[in-house]
């Protein structure tokens, strides 16, 4: 199209962790803005030029975004670069957006990315006299942001299907091998996607923090919950099978247990970096110890499960949902809006205003769990093969089991009897 006069400028960029679909949001929205004379540049690196006072970039025109929607990853790149540390990073940001001309930014990720533009917008109208309207579009594959429940966060779906048919493969292989395979889940505060892969792949069993409700995580009830699981199998005659742990689970555990984690690096928003310590290994050594102890020896395969899953092409239902998301996007900052995130619910935008959904002080927004309640998370955990509630009377169960290992009858139930007298668990 011709261009005309311009109607402003929009600034694109992208933070937080990848997730598939980034690049539907940055296509969608670079057509939608230039077909309504609106120029757009793109932001290398999220945050972390702007923090140094320079918008480090490149304008986008149609040509270059016009099927960037297919592929993963992102063309403007990510970091987790955080410019709500000090005034100055904020006075940088701003400063650096308005000399470049923008006017509109749209900010492509989690909670944090949100918390950001929103102080970079409100810092630059408060103390710069420029006012820059501010969208966000929710990005995370953990699925845990606080929208309506039935609405997904994009990249998750695509992120949940290539877990799936990852661990589907690793299931043929314990049933050709007859091994076990411990499985490590991305999902920092929520379950979703460990459910969510564990459940669709058919896995043995999947452990998420959800389960014990906000409370503290012991390494030692995990280890017992894993190894009840695989006497089960092995009393059923067979001696292999899939758990998927959501990584959310080292994050709720005791430090008198983990020791390491006070010494483990945190990101630019004081987030531990999970992906620096190898729960998997922990867990199975842990593990492999424990089964030692009752007389059995057992190969334990572990594998952590996350940034093959981050930068895949999106599926068909991520490619169609950041498309509508960035157009839906531009059309909320040309009608006026600002400060808010961008959903569709019914197939309907309704923003959600940042202050509606955050802490203002800290930017933390409540997590989106998994509900344990609900129809879905009963159906997961009744297809699961563990040590349950229901199975405290069968005795010859329990005896089979025990049998199994190097403990009698009643010394099984003594160390493993707390696992199923659970009846104040929802489930």
């Amino acid at each position: 199209m011709n261009k005309q006069k311009s109607n402003g400028k929009l600034g694109i960029l992208v933070a937080g962790g990848p997730a598939p679909g980034i690049n539907g949001i940055i296509h969608s929205a670079t057509i939608e803005a230039i077909n309504n004379g609106i120029e757009v540049i793109g932001i290398y690196d999220g945050f972390q030029h702007l923090m140094k006072g320079k918008l480090v970039g490149r304008p986008l025109e149609i040509n270059d975004v016009s099927r960037i929607h297919l592929k993963g990853g992102s063309i403007l790149r990510t970091s987790r670069a955080n410019p709500t540390k000090s005034p100055h990073l904020l006075k940088n940001c701003g400063e650096a957006l308005i000399e470049s001309g923008v006017n509109y930014l749209l900010a492509i990720g989690g909670d944090d990315t949100a918390y950001s533009a929103y102080r970079v917008a409100r810092y630059a109208e408060e103390n710069l006299g420029v006012k820059i309207q501010t969208v966000h579009a929710p990005k995370t594959i953990d699925n845990d942001l606080p929208l309506p429940e039935e609405i997904r966060t994009f990249g998750f779906e695509t992120a949940r299907e290539v877990g799936t048919r990852i661990v589907m493969n690793l299931m043929t292989e314990t049933l050709t091998t007859h091994r076990w395979f411990l499985i490590v889940a991305m999902g920092r505060k929520a379950g979703h996607l460990a459910l969510g892969i564990g459940k669709s792949a058919g896995a043995t069993l999947t452990l998420i923090p959800e389960e014990w409700g906000g409370n503290e995580i012991r390494l030692q009830e995990v280890a017992d919950i894993l190894v009840t699981s695989m006497l089960k199998r092995r009393a059923e005659g067979k001696p292999y099978g899939i758990a998927v742990v959501a990584e959310g689970v080292i994050e709720q555990m005791s430090h008198d247990d983990l020791k390491i984690l006070d010494h483990l690096p945190r990101d630019e928003h004081g987030h531990l970096r999970l992906s620096e310590l190898n729960f998997s290994d922990i867990l199975k050594h842990k593990l492999l110890r424990d089964l030692e102890d009752l007389g059995i020896k057992m190969r334990i395969i572990n594998k952590d499960l996350g940034y093959e899953l981050r930068c895949a092409d999106p599926i068909a239902f991520d490619i169609d949902y950041t498309r509508s998301l960035g157009e839906a996007a531009v059309e909320f900052l040309r009608k006026g809006g600002s400060h808010a995130t961008i959903t569709i619910q019914q197939n309907q935008v309704v923003p959600l205003p940042f202050d509606e959904m955050m802490d203002p002080e800290t930017g933390r927004t409540e997590v989106r769990t998994v509900n344990i309640d609900s129809f879905v998370y009963r159906s997961a955990y009744k297809f699961m093969i563990r040590l349950k509630p229901q199975d405290a009377k069968d005795e010859l169960l329990l005896a089979r089991m025990a049998g199994q290992t190097n403990l009698t009858l009643e010394e099984f139930k003594a160390r493993y009897g707390y696992l199923i007298d659970l009846a104040d668990r929802p489930f």
